[in-house]
């Protein structure tokens, strides 16, 4: 019976391919990805024979790339899905496609690989035992806060994905909405100027105040415990390092 592949991909470093990953995706018969020629240039570099048929599978044609994703399988081919970088369906179209192929009675295969989720969590040196993923936040600042309040009492780890253009002002309602906790940003992780900047939510926000930031975000902010609070560090409980320039 034919199978749906859920396929990560590297988020920077193209050396990030797994093994499996390679050799299912020389096997399929349909690929769906978010780019054509991103996904392309992956094949390029590692040597991979293109599937014969390649589809355009993204936020903006989900529901009629979707159908034709189930077609494929009930037509006896086994799909794979991959976005740009890391896994489909997170923060990416996927989650309705694979929903359905698992309605439909398909085997669903999940191929584990790179994420920035996990590299930021870990490079920000906050606590790793428990956190929570939040995707991206709303645009509107009122909409952001009352989004980020949800968190407030909360003491896991939060983890977000963020635009350049809009990642001072997340620091800034963080700041406003959660308390100056502890926090890091971490910026074009695995990539050439990957750089991890730490600090509070206060000493961040006015280090990007009027910084060009471009490429990929990923924000990593304390859950609520006073060890991660700027106030207990001005009390004089807690040695901090200074932050990252």
């Amino acid at each position: 019976m034919a199978k749906l592949f859920i396929i990560a991909t590297p988020i920077g470093n193209l050396e990030d391919m797994t093994l499996r990953a390679i050799r299912v995706l020389g096997e399929l018969h349909v690929l769906a990805c978010e780019d054509t020629r991103h996904t392309r240039i992956l094949f390029e570099k590692h040597g991979i024979h293109s599937p014969e048929t390649i589809i355009s599978y993204r936020e903006q044609n989900e529901a009629r790339a979707g159908a034709r994703i189930i077609g494929f399988l009930k037509s006896g081919q086994s799909v794979g899905i991959c976005s740009d970088a890391g896994y489909p369906g997170i923060s990416d179209a996927g989650y309705r496609v694979i929903s359905r192929a698992l309605e439909e009675g398909y085997t669903v295969e999940v191929l584990p690989g790179a994420g920035a989720v996990e590299p930021a969590l870990l490079a920000s040196g906050l606590p790793t035992s428990s956190f929570t993923f939040k995707g991206f936040p709303p645009r509107k600042p009122g909409v952001r806060r009352r989004y980020l309040a949800m968190e407030k009492d909360l003491p896991h780890t939060l983890v977000f994905y963020e635009s350049p253009f809009r990642v001072q002002k997340l620091l800034e309602d963080a700041r406003e909405v959660l308390g100056d906790r502890r926090a890091a940003v971490c910026i074009e992780l695995t990539k050439q100027f990957e750089k991890t900047h730490r600090g509070t939510l206060s000493e961040l926000a006015v280090q990007f105040k009027d910084a060009k930031v471009r490429g990929e975000i990923t924000v990593v902010i304390a859950g609520n415990n006073p060890k991660f609070s700027a106030a207990e560090e001005s009390d004089g409980l807690i040695d901090r390092a200074e932050p990252d320039a």
